[in-house]
């Protein structure tokens, strides 16, 4: 894949000005917050559903060592491997070794985040495997040589003049000329090429919206036949989780089930949901000759106990995406990293370090919708405000940025300063609009004014206007 930018205020510029992207995430706007918002009236216990997703989700990170542990018990008894890794390092190279032992030449993959945090197909090939994405809007991106913009559709950047131009340019045995206008015909194409994969394949690659521990069983949800076709045609059946996607029980895993997908694309529930459990038995009649799951950590553990551990009980539905009005404006490439949105937000600099995504934790109005909307009730302006002032203690934010904040508190500490600037201000702010109502350019603040107005004062501060008021 080609290598992305990871500054975000460069890349936002950027998306602020593409005509085509900006039309995309209109459509994002009106479909996936209605649809949900349909979906959750649809439902008059969802507010009580979230309430035991999230108490199902602090009882499982509160004990996780205990269920990770009977997860791999019960999956080694029916039949399965299980392999820790630490890092995206480890998890690439328990992969790789998998597929050599394999003898693969070619990987389908579904669609996998975590995939996408180790920078799992980058390693495949540069190690002589061809990994195949099989999931329609992760193929697009393959072709196109991108990373994913989203997490549940990772091409909803695109429209269908972009995926027939990418379709034309790696299908170039079809003929040049042929009619691909309307989205079944690409769909068609696409399943067409998709299919000598499948059946080629050596070793599927899938991920896991959970893990049970007491089966030692794993689940995915989607909504095309590529999972099953993953999981179930290949040899050798690979699945890479997060350590944190374990719950208890079954029972568990339907109670979030119900939410997930009303939450993700406002569906009642997703076309498929699909639990796999160990390889396939004498009396199956299809299934792979081996499973394996690589249990990934990559500063997950690191979380536990700590501000972000809530970060922990995400179960990777996009809402907060759907919702987040700096999403809507400049799409998910602008954020440089895996995760986009404020889940991204919250989760990279726990991965990379908050000297590397910095940035993020300030890509976000903290106007607290992310919160509202999120199934499993996880703080996440709480913790954008945790990392800022982590931020702010490391002197990691801008020089301009630091001392204003540095001044600001040098006043607030003294009242009798603090209101005679206010005042200095309010006065001075009033001058300069001169009855127009508000000032559309000012020194200093920029990049406020250079899209927006800022409303001019009265005058006077509001603790001069209470005093007056309380005097008469």
């Amino acid at each position: 894949m080609h290598p992305r930018s990871r500054a975000f205020r460069a890349n936002a510029a950027k998306a602020l000005v593409d005509p085509g992207l900006q039309a995309a995430l209109g459509k994002l706007k009106a479909g996936f917050r209605i649809k949900r918002a349909a979906a959750v009236a649809r439902l008059p216990e969802f507010e009580a559903l979230r309430d035991a997703g999230k108490a199902i989700k602090d009882h499982t990170l509160a004990h996780l060592d205990a269920y990770l542990e009977t997860f791999e018990t019960r999956a080694i008894a029916a039949g399965g491997q299980v392999h820790w890794a630490r890092d995206a390092t480890e998890a690439r190279a328990a992969v790789l070794a998998i597929c050599r032992a394999a003898g693969a030449r070619t990987v389908t993959k579904g669609k996998s985040m975590v995939a996408e945090e180790i920078g799992l197909n980058e390693h495949l090939e540069a190690n002589g495997l061809t990994p195949v994405e099989t999931d329609l809007g992760e193929y697009i991106i393959q072709l196109r040589h991108e990373g994913p913009s989203h997490i549940v559709v990772p091409a909803i950047h695109l429209d269908r003049h972009a995926v027939a131009d990418a379709f034309r340019a790696a299908h170039r045995e079809r003929a040049p000329e042929r009619d691909l206008s309307e989205p079944r015909a690409m769909l068609d194409e696409a399943r067409e090429e998709l299919r000598r994969h499948f059946l080629a394949a050596d070793v599927g690659i899938t991920g896991a919206n959970f893990l049970i521990a007491e089966t030692g069983s794993t689940a995915i949800v989607t909504n095309e036949g590529n999972g099953d076709l993953t999981q179930t045609l290949p040899r050798v059946h690979i699945v890479v989780a997060g350590i944190e996607k374990v719950v208890p029980t079954l029972n568990d895993a339907a109670v979030l089930i119900r939410l997930l997908a009303r939450s993700a694309t406002g569906q009642e529930v997703s076309v498929y949901t699909t639990f796999s459990t160990g390889p396939r038995r004498r009396e199956d009649l299809d299934g792979p000759e081996e499973f394996h799951v690589v249990l990934l950590d990559n500063g997950r553990s690191a979380m536990l106990g700590g501000p972000f551990q809530d970060m922990l009980r995400c179960i990777r539905c996009a809402a907060c995406i759907n919702h987040c009005p700096v999403y809507g404006t400049v799409g998910g490439h602008a954020y440089g990293w895996v995760y986009p949105g404020p889940m991204g937000a919250v989760l990279t600099p726990a991965q990379v370090g908050l000297a590397e995504g910095r940035e993020l934790v300030e890509a976000s109005t903290l106007c607290g919708r992310c919160e509202q909307v999120c199934p499993m009730r996880i703080p996440l302006p709480a913790m954008l405000r945790h990392w800022r002032e982590r931020a702010f203690e490391r002197h990691l934010v801008p020089t301009r940025q630091h001392w204003g904040l540095m001044v600001w508190g040098f006043a607030a500490r003294r009242p009798w300063l603090y209101h005679t600037a206010m005042r200095t201000a309010a006065w001075g702010l009033a001058w300069l609009a001169r009855g127009s109502g508000g000032l559309r350019t000012l020194p200093g603040i920029g990049g406020w004014t250079a899209s927006r107005d800022l409303p001019a004062p009265a005058g006077r501060t509001f603790r001069d206007q209470w005093t007056q008021r309380l005097r008469r």
